[in-house]
């Protein structure tokens, strides 16, 4: 954690409202900060959500499903092999059959053999398998333009449902089931891929009653648990749709009203379902199913979700448990040899630290399925772009990026295969990731193209990394009462983004913890407005290996925690920039006011 670039601190600004939102002053100004600016907005009722009339070509997919339930035909669910794949195929396979439909199955690509999303090849796997007459796609399809025409050739109907950026052709699918295709009058444009299959199956569920073909109450609130792990994983923006599904999916996950593997996916990780939050699933939940479908098979994944009993859900769960611990230790040794590839890059004269903007870095022997985590931590590192390559079929490289605020990396990608044709096989994703299929001969032009592009759109400035912050607490504010609200306050996540506050603090003591690479230390709080000294505050600086002399005045962003351990809570403050208050110029760092 120990910075040597340039940080600003900015704190949000704080519009008023006619209402106040929360009792709570803190949690008032938080929310306001976020844009919300009545407190209806924070009921996060069922009731709340938009209905599905809206979205594309719903009518055609509600036809063509009541179609295959009225024929019993066989219906092909065709995922994907991240967390929002897995848990959308695990919602459809569950949902669908508790509507009668009897032929149900699914198919996960597999990532190294046949890549991203619906392909011919899947579609040979399902018919070998499954021989269906209906594909349904879940979080993916929008680009699968020969692979649906395959399908067609083969008798096959195909849906789509999608929420990925559509290309320059859509497929001839029955129906294209996106709320990001042009002209989508839907009022999110945000949701996950299992969040657009929630909203299908509302939908149907409503056709299937009108066709007088639904034999028994269907409760779609039943599964919201996979939808709110999903959408969280997925890291789409937490707008009012998706916060809703969120927020109702946490809420069956801690009545323990959620699907066994679930469960038992939070038991292994010694967590308590009571207590989990968005941040649980994002940094427990997510990376071990995703773990199958990095390392192994999403299939393991699907499986834990369709687990029916809690002791086969057990052995699954724990199966992902061992997936992830072998993902952390290849991406180690990845981002180990990716960080020598970047010194090594800096280091080069050709491009200087005011002109490098992008990274692309490459090894033949990386893992395709955690190059994408290797690119985020680069990200977050350099504050810039990243692009982390792994060998892919013969002649080709496969890439995966993460990007910052105000790069769109897909728009990105666009331009750059335009300026240089053929070198780009396929590309697709959103704004903050994408992936790619590369000439492995065309990865310096593309590196040099991705520089200068990125450099086009930051308008020749170097990005500043940025925390901001809903200002300083005052010293009765900074308590476990304070941690404890914030925490269950709202599903916090990407667009709405959980609290960070910034106070001075005079350093009661400070040492090292987990074989020194983390700081622990006791900080005293100092009142903004009456320069009073509180009482010390148990701190975390995760990644820091910097101790600190006692009665140093210090500048900290830093989350307002609940520490649980054996079953006491206490208030902890998990820092993320600390900085001398009182020290050189280039060691402080201003805090911007709004």
């Amino acid at each position: 954690m120990s910075e040597t670039e340039p940080v600003q601190v900015i704190r949000r600004t704080v519009p008023k409202t006619r209402k106040p939102l929360h009792t709570h002053s803190v949690l008032h100004r938080v929310f306001a900060a976020r844009g919300v600016s009545d407190p209806s907005e924070l009921s996060y009722s069922l009731a709340d959500l938009p209905h599905p009339d809206t979205l594309p070509d719903l009518a055609k997919a509600m036809a063509r499903l009541v179609a295959a339930h009225q024929r019993h035909e066989r219906v092909l669910i065709v995922g994907d092999y991240d967390c929002d794949g897995a848990t959308s195929t695990a919602l459809m396979m569950r949902v669908l059959q508790a509507m009668g439909y009897e032929h149900i199955d699914y198919v996960i690509p597999d990532r190294a053999l046949h890549g991203y999303g619906l392909s011919p090849a899947v579609i040979d796997v399902g018919i070998a398998q499954h021989n269906p007459s209906l594909i349904v796609t879940v979080d993916n399809g929008v680009s699968a333009v020969e692979a649906i025409d395959y399908a067609a050739s083969q008798d096959i109907d195909v849906i789509v449902t999608d929420h990925h950026l559509p290309g320059e052709k859509l497929p001839n699918a029955v129906a294209i089931v996106n709320p990001s295709l042009k002209g989508c009058q839907f009022p999110s444009t945000h949701m996950a891929g299992v969040g657009v299959a929630f909203y299908v199956l509302v939908a149907l569920r409503k056709a299937l009653s009108e066709a007088g073909r639904l034999a028994r109450n269907v409760r779609m609130g039943d599964w919201l648990d996979l939808v709110a792990i999903g959408t969280v994983a997925d890291v789409v923006p937490l707008d009012s749709v998706n916060r809703i599904l969120v927020e109702q999916g946490l809420r069956r996950i801690r009545s323990r009203s959620a699907v066994p593997g679930v469960l038992s996916l939070i038991q292994i990780a010694g967590r308590e379902a009571a207590n989990v939050t968005s941040a649980d699933i994002g940094m427990v939940l997510g990376p071990r199913l995703n773990a199958a479908g990095r390392i192994d098979d999403m299939q393991v994944g699907v499986q834990c979700l369709l687990a029916d009993h809690h002791e086969e859900a057990d052995l699954i769960a724990n199966v992902l448990q061992g997936l992830n611990e072998q993902r952390r230790l290849i991406q180690s040794d990845m981002q180990e040899a990716a960080q020598s590839i970047v010194e090594a890059l800096k280091a080069d004269a050709v491009l200087s630290d005011n002109t490098r903007f992008a990274y692309a870095v490459h090894h033949d022997e990386w893992h395709q399925g955690v190059i994408g985590i290797v690119a985020g931590r680069l990200k977050d590192q350099l504050h810039l772009p990243v692009v982390v390559f792994s060998n892919d079929e013969p002649g080709f490289i496969k890439g995966s990026a993460r990007s910052i605020p105000g790069v769109n990396i897909r728009d990105v990608f666009y331009q750059v295969s335009l300026q240089l044709p053929g070198a780009i096989a396929r590309f697709g994703g959103h704004a903050m990731a994408a992936g790619l299929s590369l000439k492995v001969d065309a990865l310096d032009a593309f590196a040099a193209a991705v520089n200068k592009e990125v450099m086009r759109v930051l308008n020749k400035q170097r990005p500043v990394k940025q925390f901001s912050t809903d200002g300083a607490l005052r010293l009765s504010e900074l308590n476990l009462s304070t941690a404890q609200l914030v925490e269950f306050a709202a599903p916090w996540g990407t667009q709405f983004e959980a609290p960070l506050f910034d106070n001075r603090f005079l350093v009661e003591s400070s040492r090292l913890v987990g074989n020194d690479r983390h700081a622990q230390l006791q900080l005293r709080p100092i009142d903004e407005i009456s320069g009073e000294v509180g009482s010390a505050v148990s701190a975390i600086s995760f990644g820091d290996s910097r101790v600190f002399d006692s009665g140093a005045e210090l500048q900290a962003v830093y989350e307002l925690a609940v520490n649980r351990y054996h079953g006491r809570q206490s208030v902890q403050m998990i820092l993320r920039h600390l900085a001398s208050s009182s020290g050189s110029d280039q060691d402080r760092q201003a805090i911007l006011q709004p």
